[in-house]
């Protein structure tokens, strides 16, 4: 009984990064973009999220640095990952993230950084 208890939190153990990894994804930005006042340099950037629905904490992790952002998710399949800004006083304001199996449809004026 203890071998089978053994192979079971083995198991467990070895399935937690694929769960872990879920809501997380890589992205990178061809240009700097804006979130509010918060600019993101170009370059390869992790995407993290939690919640569901509207209910949704973004958080954008580069260098060294992450922003949190509040979001909606909508579950849709992408082909290409890639995001969608909106030109706004000569800097581009990022709206929506798609990731492979998400949207991620920012309220860009409420960023916070760490």
């Amino acid at each position: 009984m203890k071998r089978l208890s053994t192979y079971a939190l083995m198991l467990a153990l070895a399935a937690a990064p694929a769960f872990a990894a879920k809501n997380s994804q890589s992205l990178n930005f061809a240009t700097a973009v804006k979130v509010g006042a918060t600019e993101i340099p170009a370059g390869d950037c992790k995407v993290t999220w939690n919640g569901t629905g509207d209910n949704v904490q973004v958080t954008l992790a580069q260098n060294g640095k992450s922003f949190t952002i509040p979001a909606k998710l909508v579950e849709e399949k992408h082909v290409h990952k890639g995001y969608i800004v909106s030109r706004e006083g000569g800097s581009d304001q990022l709206q929506t993230i798609k990731l492979s199996n998400v949207s991620l449809q920012l309220e860009s004026a409420t960023a916070s950084g760490r």
